[in-house]
């Protein structure tokens, strides 16, 4: 019967080291699963290593690395390990195996990325004219990449064309619905070019069209359901009461007048503490021009509140370091519609269709407030809304962007939803 060894507790196995003599590796037996040692090189460098016996012959099987495998973790891997050889199962083999079965999946897979290139070559030339090429492949790179772009087109589900294409469904609608029938076709190509097999995902009849709203009737609807000016102080303080990263993203986006995909989208690198702006890309935005925005002391400090998630660029980071989608926000107002339907009141619903507010329609309850409850000049407004103001002579001569005016009407827009030190 083999020797039991005393079980090592995680303080007592972080305390051993090599004893230094010789070159050779030194081997500590830690208790709990026979055969189970800590290997420690001359140069301090840690794993664990599986003693057993595999078909009549001694095998050292590493388990992992220490301290990212931790005791307990180790413990459980060789239990695992000596389990599959007690079936008869060698995992070394079986773990070669994976390995190789892996390697021959990926040389056989293609990515997204490499479909659409591939796609691209092959039938763009189908299109009219270059401007109609570059056009689809803007779109391709702009939208579907970011989301898409590494995986294998094998792998594609309807949840990652949900991931891509929600974003832009209600704010760009058309645009969303030209990315998604181009996704088709990619992916189309793809399945008959052999890279993938089943249903192709980014179908929409029977498929995303019981997701997602009718492109038709997104359009139909006209304007967004937005607060009423006298509900707007009410709504905003119920807002902030509210914990959690989307509510706080939509707070800024109230505060800055912006669209749902500026603020998810939204990096830190783009914020300006010292002069208080936060710059846009042209290519985040949907004119596809840089917008400047003033900030207010109130939105500074829902940023300056905010950690800092580590591997995300994102301020209002998801919980995997990603961007929030548009649901999640759009989440926040009917929740907060329903809580006040359910405490018997009317909820926040939109003075001209009764219907209940949503995160768009909040840039329209800025716009009312800038014209009926305000003197600054429409062209400001517009400005803050990121809109294209008079005509192409009139644009080509106009150099600033109302900077300081609007960071005043910002700072009463902040007052006039009840922010106490805007």
């Amino acid at each position: 019967m083999p020797k039991m060894v005393p079980e090592l507790a995680p303080i007592e196995v972080k305390r051993l080291s090599h004893p230094g003599e010789g070159r050779s590796n030194a081997m500590f037996a830690v208790g709990g699963v026979t055969g189970l040692y800590l290997q420690i090189t001359p140069t301090g460098a840690r794993s664990w290593i599986l003693r057993t016996t595999i078909g009549g012959k001694r095998r050292d099987l590493g388990l992992g690395s220490y301290p990212d495998v931790g005791v307990g973790q180790a413990r459980e891997r060789a239990r695992e390990a000596k389990d599959q050889v007690w079936r008869g199962i060698d995992p070394i083999e079986e773990r070669k195996a994976a390995r190789a079965a892996l390697a021959a999946a990926q040389r056989r897979g293609m990515t997204f990325k490499d479909a659409f290139e591939k796609y691209a070559d092959a039938k763009l030339v189908e299109l009219g004219t270059d401007k109609d090429r570059i056009r689809w492949r803007s779109s391709i790179d702009r939208y579907a990449v970011p989301h898409l772009g590494d995986m294998l087109v094998g792998d594609l589900t309807v949840q990652d064309m949900l991931r891509t294409l929600e974003p832009i469904w209600h704010e760009k609608t058309d645009t969303a619905s030209r990315v998604r029938a181009r996704i088709e076709a990619i992916i189309s190509w793809a399945t008959v070019a052999g890279h993938r097999s089943g249903d192709n995902p980014a179908r929409w009849r029977g498929n995303l069209d019981a997701l997602l709203p009718k492109p038709g009737k997104i359009a139909d609807k006209g304007n967004w359901p937005a607060i009423a000016l006298d509900d707007a102080a009410g709504w905003f303080a119920a807002l902030r009461r509210r914990e959690g990263i989307s509510a706080r993203a939509l707070e800024f986006l109230t505060l800055c007048a912006s669209r749902s995909g500026e603020v998810r989208g939204a990096t830190w690198d783009e914020i300006d503490m010292k002069s208080k702006v936060w710059t846009i890309s042209a290519e985040r935005m949907k004119a596809e021009k840089e917008h400047r925005v003033p900030l207010t002391e109130q939105a500074l400090a829902i940023i300056e509140a905010l950690p800092r998630q580590a591997g995300s660029p994102y301020i209002f980071a998801a919980p995997r370091n990603g961007q929030l989608s548009d649901m999640t926000i759009s989440a926040v107002m009917r929740r907060m519609h329903a809580h006040e339907v359910r405490a018997g009141r009317k909820g926040w619903l939109d003075s001209r269709s009764s219907r209940p507010a949503v995160p768009h329609g909040l840039r329209s309850t800025f716009r009312d407030w800038a014209a009926e409850r305000t003197d600054y000049h429409r062209d400001m407004a517009e400005i803050a809304l990121a809109h294209t103001v008079g005509s192409a002579v009139e644009r080509a001569y106009r150099r600033g962007d109302m900077m300081e005016k609007r960071r005043q009407m910002m700072a009463d827009w902040a007052a006039y939803l009840g922010v106490c030190d805007a």
